[in-house]
């Protein structure tokens, strides 16, 4: 049961490194590995809390993933353009051409691909490089500033699933 209790722990933690990493599933795998936990301890008594929490923080950081990129796009001045620019900047540097850097791959496509479209789609827009590199520079500080605040209600979660459920496993 401690074995299985500490994968699922590990399976937590990489769920807190995703909420902060793009293209890793992040609170959501927490979920998953509480759900687990349940079933496995057969008791959904003990997870009750954690469960409850988690759901929250799920919503919550769905809510923050949207708000943060919009709040800095719009501290910036960007368009909807600088918006779209910036997804589809994502899913390029993901998918597309930047994964095919011998070094850093596609993390220097989660991290570059959204700058670089939200730059161009602002350019397009609004003929006006200066703007468009604020644009492109204040979508991406939204998003890296949304992701650390995901990242700390994965811990949230996290901890209050340790707090709950380590008597269960390892006794008072």
């Amino acid at each position: 049961m401690q074995i299985i209790y500490w994968l699922l722990v590990a399976l937590m933690i990489v769920g807190i490194i995703g909420a902060v990493v793009p293209a890793i599933p992040g609170t959501s795998l927490i979920l998953v590995a509480i759900i687990i936990w349940g079933i496995v301890s057969h008791s959904f008594v003990s997870i009750q809390i954690p469960l409850i929490v988690t759901g929250i923080v799920l919503i919550l950081s769905i809510g923050v993933d949207f708000l943060a990129g919009y709040i800095g796009a719009k501290q910036a001045g960007a368009s909807k353009w600088g918006q779209i620019g910036a997804f589809v900047g994502f899913i390029l540097g993901f998918f597309g051409l930047l994964p095919t850097l011998p070094v850093g791959g596609p993390l220097l496509g989660i991290l570059f691909g959204p700058l670089l479209g939200a730059i161009i789609a602002e350019y397009i827009y609004c003929r006006q490089l200066g703007l468009a590199i604020k644009a492109g520079i204040g979508i991406v500080v939204g998003t890296v500033v949304g992701n650390l605040i995901q990242g700390l209600l994965a811990i949230a979660a996290f901890v209050v699933f340790l707090v709950t459920t380590w008597p269960q496993v390892f006794g008072n």
